[in-house]
């Protein structure tokens, strides 16, 4: 007999898994019923056998569970004696995925030149030919995304109705910004103005103006528009998750267009394209993270040399940690080091500006903001065609940055989603694309241009000197500052630490990844994704292959750019149903209900009602209410018309006027189409040929009719009444008679 390990706990409607620590484990052939009654309470190695159950008992469990129990959907699986290998990768994600990846990074390290020599040409190609789709892409996600953070649609929460966050505001900002940014942010920070400060297409300039450019472009960068790509997806991931209860995975993003086929390949090979982009994009920025501590550690002389021992032993020590803390869960470790990472940040930045040249940096920033905002369209829309001699910066630089950004969002959409739980559509997008951007434009402003006045007035062009030299650049920066060894081991420490956020929820994103965001997985499983980044990591930069795996990286952001264009259509497709499902107001018909003939109610609603049925309706109750209503219309003094066919069926009462149009109110048979799904429904009622017909009203001013189907023969005279009061009480008014006049009948001559 098959056995089953649970950990069984009772609730008053159902029996769930229990995942508290200090449970009993229970073993026995397990039966899960609808609503079953244990006669005793279990105890442990207690034998639950079948005669506890009724005959409908099933190994399936469907219940609502509290925050401390785990909510299972999955049969359980029969567990032999001799305890398996507990894992919950999915074999059709992973197997493929970890073949490629093995295979690019086997390639890229063992002939490290050809294989970036190919991938170059690739990269090249794409840059120069289509950069303009990358330029409309992000563009695109940009304006969608504001157009919705101002839409009716922001009023959307990112799960149910009633659901709140997960996370403090603080937390949830430093998490998404500890795994949107992270490394880089301690990289480029001084680099990469430096390098736009020093470059030769802004060489001729002056200082001031090659200044300005050098943080005009590192905002351009590090802006809205890197924002907005992970916004997007991560909108787009846990919108899909959590509103339509659908796997945290990008496959649930294209579900509108694909529907049950997310399951099956096309699923597959969406996640196997997320996992082995995250895995690359992961690799490489930890490989140049380990190089720029490396090489500060040997500035400050810690150690003797860059030398790949050193590496090896700093990979080590970190990924530990990353481990250690991505075992813990995102509850614990993840988001405690990311609250520690913001603060030291914050703290080394109020330094450096303090430090500094502090009047010139708060005023360079706020101009420099401003230029931002005025050149905002300029920059997006730019492809540098008629300026020959900037186009390979621009190759190099902008195309580079969106294809980097577009790579990493699956992974950072991945982790944003996963702690966006609660928050509506305008706070997250408010929050993602607004918050982290000033403070990287804060943090950009602060180091960069503290290089630049610097290098200009202190240095006399050291500094600009090391432009192509990022790794070291940072710390010799910081040789011009004062405290410059309790300010180095503090960015030392911030880069460890964005290390470890880095690779922590990289292991957490590509585990859900596989797993098909499995609720629970074994420790050593996640565990294993950072020794795989590690030996991988390392693998690369001894051979010298880091430069091919991030070509690999920047090629797969073309195709994955595609990709969120279709998921911009499923959201929008998405949230019109969700909008228009929540607006949905009761049927007009259902107004004049008492309550009285409920049963006579109850039968029509479920009954699908046929051409012989709507004519009956047609006859006995519209005709019979049409004619009864204008009799009492002419005994009134008001002369009323009757107008009836045949094809289509209808009838309708019209009362004639000379100077404003005339009241009209009709019913006529139309029919109606039912999706697939619902004819398949077993617990339905059974229709011809998948169609339904039904009594429409409609007015002579052309509003939107309604089923009057459920009306009887006095409330549809009710209801012609209704819209003739509103009639007259329009037409009484003078400030309506341009309106009401403006067509007469067309007896104005």
């Amino acid at each position: 007999m098959p056995r089953y390990m649970v950990q069984i706990f009772e609730t008053p409607s159902c029996f769930g898994i229990h995942r508290n620590k200090g449970m009993h484990d229970f073993w026995g052939p397990v039966y899960i019923c609808p609503s079953p009654t244990i006669p005793q309470k279990c105890q442990p190695r207690m034998e639950i056998s079948k005669t506890y159950c009724s005959d409908n008992c099933y190994r399936r469990m469907r219940c609502s569970l509290s925050r401390n129990t785990l909510d299972l959907n999955h049969r359980f699986e029969p567990m032999s004696k001799s305890r398996k290998i507990n894992s919950s990768l999915n074999s059709g994600v992973t197997l493929p995925s970890l073949i490629f990846i093995l295979a690019v990074c086997l390639a890229s390290a063992i002939f490290p030149g050809r294989v970036s020599a190919v991938l170059g040409v690739v990269k090249n190609f794409i840059f120069v030919n289509l950069n303009w789709v990358y330029v409309w892409a992000v563009t695109v996600f940009v304006l969608f995304l504001l157009f919705l953070m101002f839409s009716k649609y922001g009023e959307i929460k990112l799960g149910r109705n009633d659901s709140s966050p997960d996370y403090s505001f603080f937390s949830w900002i430093s998490m998404l910004f500890a795994a949107g940014m992270g490394i880089g942010l301690m990289y480029f920070s001084v680099a990469e103005p430096m390098q736009h400060y020093s470059n030769e297409i802004f060489a001729n300039s002056s200082y001031v103006n090659s200044a300005k450019n050098a943080q005009l472009y590192t905002f351009f960068h590090w802006g809205i528009h890197a924002w907005a790509i992970y916004g997007l997806v991560g909108l787009a991931l846990s919108y899909f998750a959590y509103r339509y209860k659908l796997p945290l995975s990008l496959r649930s993003c294209l579900y509108p267009i694909l529907k049950d086929r997310i399951q099956g390949r096309w699923g597959n090979t969406i996640d196997v394209f997320a996992l082995c982009s995250t895995f690359f994009g992961i690799t490489t920025t930890l490989g140049f993270g380990v190089v720029q501590i490396n090489s500060g550690l040997h500035i400050l002389g810690v150690v003797h040399e860059t030398g790949f021992v050193y590496q090896a032993f700093i990979v080590f020590i970190l990924v530990s940690i990353s481990v250690f803390s991505a075992t813990t869960g995102v509850d614990k470790g993840v988001r405690i080091l990311s609250n520690l990472n913001i603060a030291v940040v914050i703290l080394l930045m109020l330094f450096v500006l303090f430090l500094g040249p502090t009047v010139y940096l708060i005023g360079s920033f706020t101009e420099g903001l401003g230029n931002y905002i005025n050149n905002f369209f300029n920059l997006t829309f730019n492809t540098h065609v008629y300026e020959d001699a900037s186009l390979p910066w621009f190759y190099n630089w902008t195309i580079l940055y969106w294809a980097w950004w577009i790579s990493w969002s699956p992974f950072v959409g991945l982790f944003i989603a996963k702690i966006s739980k609660g928050r509506t559509i305008r706070e997250f997008i408010a929050a993602v694309l607004i918050l982290p951007t000033i403070f990287n434009f804060m943090w950009m402003s602060v180091f960069g241009n503290s290089a630049i006045w610097l290098d200009n007035h202190v240095s006399g062009g050291a500094l600009s000197a090391l432009a192509n030299d990022p790794d070291a650049l940072m710390f010799r920066f910081l040789e011009y500052l004062p405290f410059t060894k309790v300010i180095s081991f503090m960015v030392i420490a911030i880069i460890m630490i964005f290390f470890v956020t880095s690779a922590d929820s990289g292991m957490f994103v590509m585990n859900s990844i596989a797993t098909k965001n499995a609720k629970v997985s074994p420790k050593w499983q996640i565990a294993g994704w950072g020794v795989l980044l590690a030996v991988l990591a390392l693998f690369l930069l001894n051979a010298g292959g880091l430069e091919a795996l991030q070509s690999m990286t920047l090629i797969t952001a073309l195709p994955f750019s595609i990709i969120i264009l279709v998921m911009i259509a499923c959201l929008v497709k998405a949230l019109s149903i969700d909008k228009k499902y929540y607006e949905q107001e009761f049927s007009v018909s259902t107004v004049p209900w008492s309550g009285k003939l409920w049963k006579d109610r109850l039968r029509q609603i479920v009954k699908v009602d046929s051409q012989n049925d709507i004519d009956s309706y047609m006859r006995d109750i519209a005709g019979n209410a049409i004619h009864e209503l204008r009799n009492e219309f002419i005994k009134n003094g008001i002369e009323a018309n009757i107008n009836q066919g045949k094809e289509p069926n209808f009838i309708e009462i019209e009362i004639r006027y000379d100077l404003v149009n005339n009241f009209i109110y009709g019913v006529r048979s139309e029919t109606k189409d039912f999706p697939e799904y619902f004819q398949k429904e077993e617990n339905l009622s059974d229709m011809e040929d998948g169609q339904a017909y039904f009594p429409l009203a409609y007015f002579g001013d052309a509003r939107q009719g309604y089923d009057v189907r459920l009306f009887t023969k006095d409330e549809l005279i009710a209801d012609i009444l209704k819209h003739y009061e509103r009639f007259v009480a329009i037409i009484s008014e003078d400030k309506n008679k341009m309106f009401i006049s403006s067509n007469a009948n067309r007896r104005i001559r």
